[in-house]
């Protein structure tokens, strides 16, 4: 019966050491370089044409000002920013990064950056918290917008 016992042990942790792993592989990150969404639709489209393994640089370019929608916004996931556009032509960035647990923010809708981890929303003009539980706005990031290109500062 001691086999018995020992065979059931390896087996089970076998299993778990799996589902750990399956767990890990399904968090991590796709390889999009950015999401973008609005306040009527959520859907996917990376909005720069760089490649997602490289990320721009100060003063490199972003993203053309035709790929933030009004009233949304472009999360870049690489560059761990957030481009919203609250009114046609005024464009704004916030850091990507959650105040609450650190999370990656997740999508922008209904005139809302949105943390997927514990719901808390943030103003797409000034990154300030509507909904909890953050407490702290998320900060704002630099760029520069020149005729149809964003670009970081």
């Amino acid at each position: 019966m001691g086999n018995d016992l020992q065979s059931r042990r390896a087996v089970i942790a076998g299993v778990g050491v799996g589902g750990l792993s399956l767990a890990i592989t399904a968090c991590s990150g796709g390889a999009d370089t950015a999401a973008t969404t609005d306040a009527t639709a959520e859907s996917s489209a990376p909005a720069s044409s760089a490649p997602a393994s490289s990320a721009p640089q100060a003063g490199g370019a972003l993203a053309k000002t035709a790929d933030i929608p009004v009233g949304g916004g472009t999360i870049f996931k690489d560059q761990k920013i957030v481009v919203t556009q609250p009114t046609a032509g005024e464009f704004k960035a916030f850091s990507a990064v959650c105040t609450h647990k650190g999370c990656a923010v997740g999508s922008v809708e209904g005139g809302a950056i949105v943390c997927p981890c514990h719901n808390s929303k943030f103003n797409i003009t000034d990154g300030a918290v509507t909904a909890g539980p953050a407490e702290k706005p998320l900060p704002e990031q630099q760029i520069k917008v020149e005729g149809d290109e964003i670009t970081l500062a």
